[in-house]
């Protein structure tokens, strides 16, 4: 009642609490429906007097209208909703790839390890830096933690933008500082190193020559399209001969190949490569030699009477890098070293960024790559020459 005693609407009381009656909807089920609510004060605390309820009334009304009424009912528990998240994303309705959601499964595993039963809205700032802190203490990487926080930002962005909690535990939180190892440049003379030791040869157990891999000129041919067009090593095995446009000079990549068989790219737009004078004699040479045999670039050595593409080359790298003598290379040299040449040729970071599928206008290679085009400069500006023998040429000229 208020002074007048008059009743006052949507303001109960039951033995030593205030409550009040509001009409919400269920942020699960769309459904609307009276419900009531304890009135507690801005500290959490049980409010004591008529005045302080009717002030709570009025500020969850005016939070509803305003489309911020917090959660009136018990949110699901982190487990039982992070399940149901993985149950979307992995229904193929989720707009992610398996690999995606294999990862993150991976990750909310763990985060539902830790959270126990802890209901959504529970989930605190200190439950985040516990397990940053748990992780660390397992020296878990600095960046595989970063992983882990995002993979639980993104269910609780999904739970927000569901109506079950108001704030995000992670809001404000700075990344763990990471240092990322400088890769050595894998120069055209590595490449024809590696490419040469492949079709060495040594002794087997019964001292016969055999060939350091059987598909010595597959890899070969592999090695060489990667570094010279910037394709990740599962694009390059996605290629077919329908992707090399010889007349326009192009070559598209539009697939990969994964252990799950053929996917999209990993951002999946497809992407289009000119041709470089490396890049088009080393495809009219792929050409020549493939005899229209298969519609791969690179078929299975074991494909029998299907035509089916490689799905690795994993065996013959360690074989032939050992040969080489150059025991750290990896696949991914051969795409790092496409872009370093380009941006030690003067290319544009966004035409590089355009050919090697990276969507940022190439923020990401000016980042990584940029000290490159700086040493560039520098060795450019040693090479200029202000003594007589250019003036006398230039007059000749």
């Amino acid at each position: 009642m208020d002074g007048r005693k008059q009743p006052i609407r949507g303001l109960w009381i039951r033995g030593a609490r205030y409550y009040a009656r509001l009409n919400v909807e269920n942020p699960l089920t769309g459904i609307k429906k009276n419900r009531r609510v304890p009135l507690i004060d801005k500290d959490g605390n049980p409010v004591q007097t008529v005045a302080q309820a009717v002030a709570e009334l009025k500020r969850l009304q005016t939070q509803r209208s305003d489309n911020a009424l917090p959660t009136l009912t018990r949110t699901p528990k982190f487990d039982d909703y992070a399940a149901r998240y993985l149950d979307f994303v992995g229904s193929g309705h989720g707009a992610k790839k398996p690999g995606t959601v294999e990862k993150e499964t991976t990750i909310l595993n763990r985060w539902t390890d830790f959270l126990g039963g802890l209901r959504l809205d529970q989930i605190k700032r200190v439950h985040v830096n516990r397990f940053i802190e748990s992780r660390l203490k397992e020296n878990v990487s600095p960046r595989t933690i970063n992983l882990d926080v995002i993979g639980l930002r993104v269910v609780l962005k999904r739970a927000m933008s569901d109506g079950l909690i108001q704030r995000l535990p992670t809001e404000g939180l700075r990344p763990l500082k990471t240092s990322t190892e400088k890769r050595s440049l894998f120069t055209a003379a590595d490449l024809d190193t590696l490419c040469k030791a492949a079709f060495e040869t040594k002794k087997n157990k019964k001292g016969g020559d055999v060939p350091v891999t059987e598909n010595a000129q597959e890899f070969a041919d592999y090695v060489k399209l990667m570094a010279y067009c910037g394709a990740r090593r599962n694009e390059a095995l996605g290629l077919r001969w329908d992707d090399v446009d010889f007349e326009n000079g192009q070559l598209f990549v539009r697939r990969q190949i994964t252990e799950r068989g053929i996917e999209d790219l990993k951002n999946r737009d497809a992407r289009v490569v000119d041709f470089n004078p490396k890049l088009k004699a080393h495809l009219i040479e792929m050409k020549a030699r493939s005899h229209n045999a298969s519609q791969w670039l690179f078929p299975s050595p074991q494909r029998g009477d299907k035509d089916i593409p490689a799905k690795t080359f994993r065996e013959s790298l360690e074989l032939v890098r050992e040969r080489a003598k150059l025991p750290t290379f990896g696949f991914h040299d051969c795409r790092h070293h496409f872009i370093s040449m380009c941006v030690m040729s003067g290319i544009d970071f966004m035409t590089i960024a355009a050919w090697v599928g990276h969507k940022d206008g190439g923020v990401l290679i000016g980042k990584v790559y940029g000290h490159l085009a700086n040493e560039h400069r520098k060795a450019m500006a040693d090479r200029l020459n202000f003594g007589p023998a250019v003036l006398q040429k230039a007059a000749n000229a």
